[in-house]
């Protein structure tokens, strides 16, 4: 039992044990046994933080199955691994260095000391967001819902937007809430925060508790940081720009709207899109541009160590930066002044090939059994549950149960990633001391 495959088996018993407590009578509306099917793709989506659906969420399952859902997203948004060392804290237990090595390959970072600490941190930083969020959403959904119902909405939608699940209990998701800027803001908030990754969050927080004890040392800021905030705000301004320019004269999305709102709505798809899953504009009214952007905005996803998914903004980066070496004729891939070592680069290289070459499967697979739909909503249905965004063009309910079941197994391998999934099939690869002659070959 390797480390890769527990967290894959992890998973999995999650996925299970959500399955069967939504197939029972009192996790539905109408208190009847619920469909195996519906039960295991909400469960999926909930584990693996997407957010896809083939029922209303808000109108199908009860409270209890509402609970059970946000208690699936809460779990799976943390992860397997730190969620299980979380309980055994709790329970006073001490985890063994094998589990140390799980929690470092679940954050892809070398902390073995400190792990202890770093899970409290994390789990503190998770409870402290998601509070604030519930308080901020309370204003506005109590004084539409009443006090309980209120803050049941606030509570779901705050712990929903901070793991980049994109479940929600309204059938239009956010559409009638595009216009409040508390809702659109509160749901950034958490949504970006959520998926910019915990080490980065934390950076941030040590460094302004440099500022106010007035340390005089200058702060260094880590690559990681660097390259996950320069990113995450480039996507972010260049995607509401982008949707800006191509839905402007669309009347079934922002040409309807006022010049506030459509860069409201702009701004939000731009954010939804990297891994979050709301929406408050129809992405199925969307023109074929937009579409497009919004397959290459969810391909790209959140950061590591966040709740979100895709190939990650640090894969794009290093491969942005390598494509640049390779123009300008160098051997060294150079971000901030730091040379990217080349197990990094073939990591990032693997990611997005995995990446593409599952989700040209997936698709293949679906469209040989939903042959009345478009290339274009199979395509974007799969890089939704494969990058664990949870953005539809409103063809899931209707999909078959193969079709289904694909994106169940898209939903599963995208939130583990291609990699370990991979790792958990072959075992562990022994190292080898053989270095073979190079030779060159034509490229390109």
């Amino acid at each position: 039992m390797t480390i890769a495959r527990t967290i894959c088996l992890g998973f999995l018993a999650l996925i299970v044990a959500g399955t069967i407590l939504l197939i029972m009578p009192f996790a539905t509306y109408d208190g009847s046994w619920n469909n195996p099917i519906v039960a295991l793709f909400t469960a999926t989506s909930a584990v693996c933080v997407t957010g896809l659906a083939v029922v209303d969420t808000g109108s199908y399952f009860s409270f209890w199955g509402q609970l059970i859902i946000l208690l699936l997203i809460q779990v799976g948004g943390l992860g397997y691994m730190m969620s299980t060392t979380f309980l055994m804290l709790l329970l006073g237990r001490r985890f063994d260095l094998r589990q140390k090595f799980a929690i470092q390959e679940s954050f892809d970072r070398p902390f073995l000391q400190g792990s202890t600490n770093l899970v409290k941190s994390i789990i503190a930083t998770t409870l402290i967001c998601e509070i604030t969020g519930i308080f901020l959403l309370l204003r506005v959904f109590a004084a539409k819902f009443g006090l309980a119902e209120g803050l049941w909405l606030s509570i779901f939608h705050s712990i929903s937007a901070w793991n980049n699940a994109g479940f929600s209990l309204f059938a239009d998701s956010l559409v009638s809430y595009r216009s409040s800027w508390i809702i659109n803001i509160v749901i950034s908030g958490l949504v970006i925060f959520g998926g910019i990754g915990y080490q980065v969050i934390i950076e941030i927080y040590l460094w302004f508790s440099s500022l106010i004890r007035g340390k005089k040392e200058k702060f260094g800021f880590s690559l990681n940081l660097k390259v996950v905030v320069s990113t995450t705000l480039l996507l972010l301004i260049l995607g509401t720009f982008a949707f800006f320019l191509t839905e402007i004269n669309n009347p079934e999305t922002l040409k309807t709207l006022s010049l506030e709102d459509k860069f409201l709505a702009s701004w939000f798809q731009s954010m939804t899109t990297r891994t979050a899953g709301f929406n408050s504009i129809d992405f199925g009214a969307m023109t074929t541009a937009g579409l497009f952007i919004t397959m290459g905005l969810m391909f790209i996803g959140a950061s590591p160590s966040g709740t979100g998914g895709g190939i990650k903004t640090t894969t794009l980066r290093i491969l942005f930066n390598c494509t640049k070496s390779a123009l300008q004729g160098k051997d060294q891939v150079i971000l901030y002044q730091r040379e990217v070592p080349s197990s990094l680069i073939l990591k990032a290289v693997a990611v997005v090939f995995g990446t593409a070459a599952s989700i040209v499967l997936c698709t293949i697979l679906i469209s040989l059994v939903e042959t009345q739909l478009d290339f274009i909503e199979i395509l974007f249905e799969v890089i939704s549950a494969f990058a664990t965004v949870g953005l539809s063009m409103g063809i899931t309910a209707s999909l078959s149960t193969v079709a289904k079941l694909v994106l169940v197994l898209s939903m599963y391998i995208g939130r583990v990633s291609i990699l370990l999934v991979i790792a958990a099939i072959i075992g562990d690869v022994r190292p080898s001391s053989l270095h073979y002659p190079e030779e060159n070959l034509l490229v390109g």
